[in-house]
């Protein structure tokens, strides 16, 4: 284009802009987006969420930024336009002042987490993961708390909560088994019932940590005229049941202190292999559905908000073919619960844009590939816009699996032989169900209380192999659903080595043998029951005697178990169907996952027009075609040519100051340094020319640009600046 040309065209835009109202994004607030950071700004990690969480007073143990206070990185966030937020780990952290005795003069590092052979279980150098006790708790107060609402915040996040199974043997642990039991320490590998008592008490102790820690920032923050919000990043129940970690999770969330949770589930947690049909192998997809699933179910009932995590890498090694192809799984994973729609969009953008990572079948290493970082960008920037929405996840939607805290109290050490390999009792009874198309539900037994835990439930799986009963409330709840017609499978043998450890069942005028025998009281049935069905009330309940990990472990068992689900949900009067996908639309966004291992082997095609988000090409498609393993990410063209005004369907930044009027579009991108921009926008006619500056006023030659006239979208390729590029079409 002549430059007298280009002169004239950005006079007049320049002019049209000035009068133009600004197009506000269908959601304009202000938290919806977020990543945890311990770095101070930098040009190369602006990935423009909502929010920027401020890892540490002192930084993160693994990697922080030795130069630089937490108020100066607090400060270097805000005045990039962010809101700063906080989180530092509640059961480890660079709390060496604490440890090392700065503090109060004593050290403390004999507090931590020790394993039957002495041996300390360490997060990193002098950090080791910590028995909560009384003076923890106090430094929390007073040298974490205080310094952070004092710098302003006025959001904080106390990260995993967490107590290995592992551990149990410290001194220190010993004091608090005294105090909470009033009689002396166990150790927990001598006895189920010792294991028991161990692991409550690690529940315990994580579980007042947390409640005087947020009842105090909560405190101190209206002492300073502040409404501090707090919540709990933390693993999903079904991890940290899988890696034997025990942690308060679901009971936390009727604390009054406790605003709400991240649920932190990205490829590290999901890749933990799973045993299917006698094959023990990673299941990505699948397990991120299951385990954002349970922080659904953990959250929704009480009305707390909930943040959803994925990280386009992990914590292991790994190339970056891997990390996409992961990154991809546990991102459409998320996408499929449409009540949700609050994101952590990444946790430490300078691990993913300043850390070389292995390129796949070579021994170089690289920082993150431009069509990577281009892919990824233009996937967290559509979180920016992802609405709720009321649809429903394909497939029979109303079965669900009860599970509760107590998964976590028998996962370590093995008792009397009796094994749950790779926590297979809940993959038994989720995965049959799952890997046919059913988006199978968990319930939180912890929740029952609550009418909404139970009110889309039609069937209700029911196991006592992998965990026990909380209360005996919990049976009463599950009475009065059957009566008033829900649907009851139970499944299990109940014969693992806890059934008679000395709980509420067995105590206080209880003499039951197994949970088991109290609900089927409760219930009007025999105590002891064999495979069957039994009418109970306006409902049914199915009994099938055998532990759910024998449907998986072993090729071709879960066949019996799926029959009992579909002849169960036959008894409501409806037919149960198989496929081997799950999808929804929410907006204008597509998400489909294709399994494998599943009733066929059937492509799925997704009818255009639609823009494929997982393709940093942005590549406008008449049909996108979904093999079994892969998921898809779709922008629906048809939901803008409903309004005919001009959008921006993708981009890889984060677009703001949307200026549009007849005959002009106009708007602002930012993203890290060093990236690549791929921008698609629907215009309603072909635009007559297109300029971009950057923040210097200075002309922009885009690496590519193209008008798809059957689409009616434009294509835009530029370097991405964290000051800004402007970007004007008339039209």
């Amino acid at each position: 284009m002549p430059k007298n040309i280009l002169l004239t065209c950005l006079s007049i835009l320049l002019t049209l802009i000035a009068t133009a109202q600004e197009k506000k994004p269908e959601n304009n607030t202000k938290e919806k987006t977020a990543f945890q950071t311990s770095s101070k700004w930098l040009p190369q990690i602006d990935v423009r969420a909502d929010v920027a969480i401020v890892y540490g007073v002192n930084g993160n143990p693994s990697d922080h930024d030795k130069n630089s206070g937490f108020e100066e990185r607090v400060r270097s966030w805000r005045e990039r336009g962010y809101n700063a937020h906080f989180m530092t780990g509640i059961a480890w952290g660079s709390y060496q002042d604490y440890f090392l005795g700065k503090w109060d003069g004593e050290n403390h590092l004999d507090e931590g987490q020790v394993e039957v052979d002495g041996d300390t279980i360490w997060h990193g150098h002098n950090v080791p993961y910590i028995v909560p006790q009384k003076s923890f708790v106090n430094y929390m107060k007073e040298q974490v708390i205080e310094r952070v609402i004092d710098a302003g915040i006025t959001s904080i996040y106390l990260e995993e909560p967490e107590f290995w199974a592992r551990g149990g043997y410290s001194s220190a642990f010993k004091e608090e088994w005294k105090d909470f039991y009033d009689f002396e320490w166990r150790p927990q590998h001598t006895s189920p019932e010792n294991t028991w008592l161990s692991n409550k008490l690690k529940y315990h102790l994580y579980y007042r940590t947390i409640d005087e820690v947020s009842r105090y920032a909560k405190k101190y923050g209206r002492k300073k005229g502040l409404d501090v919000k707090v919540y709990i990043p933390t693993h999903s129940l079904v991890n940290y049941s899988s890696w034997a970690i025990v942690s308060p999770e679901a009971s936390l969330a009727s604390l009054p202190g406790i605003d709400g949770y991240i649920a932190q589930v990205w490829t590290g947690t999901s890749r933990e292999p799973t045993f299917y049909n006698g094959v023990l192998k990673e299941r990505t997809f699948e397990n991120a559905f299951l385990e954002y699933g349970s922080m659904v179910s953990m959250t929704a009932p009480t009305g707390r908000k909930i943040f959803f995590l994925t990280d386009p890498i992990e914590d292991r090694r790994k190339s970056w073919d891997d990390y996409k192809r992961n990154y991809q799984a546990t991102f459409a994973a998320q996408l499929l619960y449409p009540q949700v729609n609050n994101y952590e969009v990444m946790p430490w953008p300078e691990r993913i844009y300043t850390k070389p990572y292995s390129v796949a079948f070579t021994d170089k290493k690289v920082l993150i590939p431009q069509v990577y970082s281009t892919q990824m960008q233009v996937m967290i920037n559509a979180l920016n816009e992802m609405p709720a929405s009321e649809n429903l996840v394909s497939g029979e939607n109303g079965i669900g699996v009860l599970m509760g805290n107590s998964l976590m109290f028998q996962r370590f050490p093995t008792h009397d032989s009796y094994d749950d390999p790779q926590f297979s009792n809940f993959y038994g009874q989720t995965l049959p169900l799952l890997k046919r198309g059913i988006p199978v539900q968990t319930v939180h037994m912890e929740n029952l209380g609550y009418q909404e835990s139970l009110k889309d439930i039609k069937v209700l799986i029911v196991s006592y192999s992998n965990m026990k009963p909380s209360s005996e409330e919990v049976h009463e709840n599950l009475e009065k659903w059957v009566k008033n017609g829900g649907i009851l499978v139970f499944t299990g043998r109940d014969e693992d080595p806890y059934q008679e450890v000395m709980e509420w069942w067995n105590q206080n005028g209880n003499k039951f043998q197994k949970p088991s025998e109290n609900l089927f009281k409760m219930l009007g049935l025999a105590e002891d029951l064999n495979d069957g069905s039994y009418k109970v009330g306006e409902g049914r309940v199915f009994i099938l005697r055998k532990d759910p990990k024998e449907f998986i472990l072993k090729e071709n068992q879960d066949k019996e178990f799926v029959e009992t689900i579909e002849t169960a949900f036959e008894s409501l009067g409806k037919k149960l169907s198989f496929t081997n996908h799950l999808s929804l639309q929410r907006g204008p966004y597509k998400i489909i996952a294709v399994m494998d291992e599943s009733v066929s082997d059937e492509l799925y095609f997704a009818q255009g027009p639609v823009v494929d988000l997982f393709d940093p090409r942005l590549p406008v498609l008449s049909q996108k075609t979904v093999a079994p393993g892969e998921e898809a990410f779709l922008y629906d063209l048809e939901e803008v040519y409903k309004n005919n005004q001009p959008k921006i369907i993708a981009t890889a930044a984060r677009a703001s100051n949307i200026t549009w009027q007849e005959n002009s579009f106009s708007f602002q991108c930012k993203s890290p340094e060093n990236t690549m921009n791929s921008l698609r926008i629907f215009l309603p006619k072909a635009p007559k020319s297109i300029v971009l500056k950057n923040s210097e006023e200075e002309t922009i030659t885009p690496k590519g640009s193209s008008w798809d006239a059957n689409s009616r979208t434009y294509y835009l390729n530029f370097e991405n600046s964290p000051e800004g590029i402007q970007v004007f079409f008339q039209l």
